[in-house]
């Protein structure tokens, strides 16, 4: 038990059941009114929880070294379902972006599941110790942001950027390359979200909040309500008002808002110092590592969790734009859940195999 870090499980089956607590709590009046059963989304998550832990299990136990095997076709598959959703009568289309494969008895979305196979792929091609890889790096990067982009999820995109670049330097690259990338990407990524009219407007309602109320300015607005009316210690559980279709995708993006609405101050504090708390022991995981593979591996998945939690929680206190990612562990979705389980699980076996 010594090699297991009981400290990450904790605070992810934590978070985990806590998720399904609040999912339900936001999400009963929505489900009753479109679904007549108010333990809609709840049954659902369950469904995908006992997944998530199963695959959790069960990568705990696979010695993660047999991932350097699958890393290409692994990859391979998940490019290729992220053109399947711009096929039609394959992708599914919802809210105006192409984001999911229908499988008729299941659902995918195939960037969150880029989010793992990508960090995979990246450890074991840069554990190789190749030199003169960056125009190759940049080639397989760009393309799958590209794909992601097109969906559109600009969120996502961003995740996935920090975890490659977060691999590449792990591995050793010349600082430098940094230097001359970072206003690169800056650049590009302004003309990406300036170019969509909805993206412009997100940015002009994060400067603005007080324009044009009844729309653009909306979400934020019923955010910073729920925010406000949590104060120190909250309005109590089960009792937000927000919930009642206030609050824009409450049980998915914006979960965090009604936990603070009815956890107040402290208990976001809470959740928050559990979600620090799983990073720095997947960045110790990846100190202590035996092998430069399991180092950039576990990296990698800390890099796109730590950057989803941020975007997530940044753009749900009005620190940066409205962003649409969901909130690790806790918010409504069944591939996200199941793929950020299944990383931790590959964290706990990397933990295992340490020196």
């Amino acid at each position: 038990m010594k090699k297991t870090d009981l400290v990450l499980i904790a605070s992810v089956i934590f978070l985990t059941i806590f998720g399904l607590f609040m999912i339900y709590d936001a999400s009963s009046f929505v489900a009753f009114r479109d679904f007549s059963d108010k333990y809609h989304f709840v049954k659902d998550q369950i469904f995908w929880v006992f997944l998530g832990i199963t695959s959790l299990i069960f990568f705990a136990n696979f010695d993660y070294h047999r991932l350097y095997n699958l890393a290409i076709p692994a990859l391979l598959a998940s490019i290729a379902l992220l053109f399947m959703v711009f096929i039609p009568g394959l992708g599914l289309k919802l809210l105006g972006a192409s984001r999911w494969v229908d499988f008729k008895f299941f659902t995918l979305q195939p960037s969150e599941v880029v989010k793992l196979t990508l960090a995979i792929y990246l450890s074991a091609w840069f554990s190789n110790k190749e030199k003169g890889r960056l125009r190759a790096f940049l080639l397989l990067v760009g393309l799958i942001l590209s794909l992601v982009v097109m969906q559109p999820d600009m969120g996502t995109s961003i995740i996935i950027l920090a975890e490659a670049v977060t691999v590449y330097f792990l591995s050793g690259a010349n600082i430098l390359h940094l230097l001359i990338l970072a206003p690169i990407t800056f650049i590009i990524g302004t003309i990406v979200a300036i170019i969509e009219p909805y993206r412009l407007q997100r940015i002009y309602t994060f400067f603005n909040s007080n324009q044009d109320i009844a729309n653009s300015s909306y979400h934020v607005r019923q955010i910073l309500i729920a925010l406000g009316s949590g104060g120190l210690i909250g309005v109590g559980l089960g009792n937000s008002l927000q919930k009642y279709a206030y609050l824009p995708e409450n049980a998915t993006d914006s979960i965090f808002a009604i936990i603070a609405e009815e956890l107040g101050f402290i208990g976001a504090l809470a959740i928050i110092l559990i979600f620090v708390t799983v990073i720095i022991r997947g960045f110790r995981i990846s100190a202590m590592a035996k092998d430069l593979f399991g180092k950039l591996l576990s990296g990698g998945i800390c890099a796109f969790l730590a950057t989803q939690i941020i975007l997530n929680l940044g753009s749900q206190t009005a620190l940066i734009p409205l962003t649409g990612v969901p909130l690790p562990f806790i918010s409504h979705g069944g591939t996200s859940l199941i793929i950020n389980l299944t990383s931790i699980g590959i964290l706990l076996n990397i933990k295992k195999q340490s020196t």
